[in-house]
């Protein structure tokens, strides 16, 4: 398990410098990277989530002031995220976020901010097997009042759109969220922000476009579930200087879930920035210097399962009968698969002995035929020997 970790770890930290930009979601797997499962059909589960950062910045006014100013620097997000099973591999979410922290002009904060709105196609693959596979599509509304917000990633105020690619390995393929499972994922998204303003001065010129990464690991217990997260993107075209968030950064975010009920958990995690300080194209915060990007973040949030209610009222043992249940239809499945692929190897046997057949009566038949026209090529030479018949 340490060796596997110590790998995982290695190929991460080696990936490019990026910048988170993938939000939270309420499905099955890792809190911020997507799973490849879906959720069951007409299971429907709610996320709340908040997280914040806060520093104590000085900084000295503007002449002719004197002296030093401190004032405390907060950024605090909030919001929620329903996700729908709608078919075995199709899965709906809605993401709004609720609170944003501007920090600019104004009331300083946007309520409502902006809307995701995503379409898994999951839970792709062999049943029973270890991988399994998901192609996601995103969109990201902004009805938020504020964008181009400094210590988040970059949003310039239009609507957005975007692809990922999810690969998931379970250990044990029959509970996946009961044992070691990894998951990663590779996207693209289109901020389609030409002819944006970002500031009095600047406005986007050229699409600004960027691909999208995320990985994870899940150690589960009984109660608890110990995860390790790391969240990123590369821009291809990279928005103007007047971006605050155009500066490569990478966060892992270490986290745990308490499992407090089985329709019902609990966690926490903390982002810890391993790379981003401003660099000699990006924009600076205000006069004080802050990067563009906070050095640590707190996350905390509940997931709830909605429907179906029967949850709630479930016994233990009502539980272990339908994974048993579960269980026994994905033998059934496995087991039927099989005596298909038997059965279709079967008949291809029989029509390789009727092949078979075939060619032994073509040459019983062309072993005939050149008998005979043996025995005649032999009687046209007797009948040309020049001798006569008996008197």
């Amino acid at each position: 398990m340490s060796i596997a970790f110590l790998g995982f770890w290695a190929l991460l930290v080696n990936v490019s410098d990026v910048q988170a930009q993938l939000p939270f979601h309420g499905g099955r797997g890792p809190t911020f990277v997507r799973s490849a499962w879906n959720l069951e059909p007409g299971y429907l589960t709610l996320y709340t989530h908040t997280r914040f950062f806060g520093k104590v910045v000085n900084t000295t006014p503007t002449p002719p002031a004197t002296g030093t100013t401190a004032y405390g620097y907060w950024n605090v997000q909030g919001g929620a995220a329903l996700n729908y099973g709608i078919s075995r591999h199709f899965e709906a979410s809605l993401v709004p976020m609720i609170y944003q922290d501007t920090n600019q002009g104004g009331k300083g904060f946007n309520i409502p901010d902006d809307i995701f709105l995503r379409l898994k196609i999951g839970s792709l693959g062999q049943r029973g097997a270890t991988m399994s596979y998901a192609i996601e599509l995103g969109t990201r509304f902004p009805t938020g009042k504020t964008h181009n917000i400094p210590l988040e990633p970059y949003s310039a105020g239009k609507f957005s759109f975007g692809t990922t690619g999810i690969v998931s390995f379970a250990r044990d393929p029959l509970y996946p969220e009961d044992g070691f499972s990894a998951h990663f994922n590779l996207g693209y998204w289109n901020h389609n922000d030409v002819g944006q303003a970002l500031s009095a001065t600047t406005t986007v010129t050229k699409m600004t476009q960027e691909f999208l990464y995320g990985a994870s690991i899940i150690l589960p217990s009984e109660k608890f579930n110990f995860r390790f997260e790391i969240l990123g993107s590369a821009f291809i075209n990279a928005p103007p200087t007047a971006a605050f968030s155009r500066t490569p950064v990478a966060y892992i975010t270490p986290g745990v879930s308490y499992k407090a009920y089985r329709w019902m958990s609990i966690d926490a995690s903390s982002y810890i920035r391993l790379s981003g300080t401003p660099g000699q194209n990006s924009a600076p915060l205000r006069q004080d210097g802050l990067p563009p990007y906070s050095a640590w973040r707190v996350s905390l949030g509940a997931k709830i399962t909605l429907l179906p209610t029967s949850l709630y009222s479930m016994s233990e043992r009502d539980l272990l009968m339908r994974k048993a249940e579960s269980r026994r239809e994905l033998f059934e499945q496995i087991i039927k698969e099989q005596r298909e692929t038997e059965s279709a190897e079967a008949e291809l046997e029989r029509i390789k002995d009727e092949r078979r057949k075939a060619e032994r009566e073509l040459e019983r038949l062309r072993r005939i035929l050149e008998g005979e026209a043996r025995r005649q090529q032999q009687d046209g030479q007797n009948g040309d020997d020049g001798s006569q018949p008996p008197q």
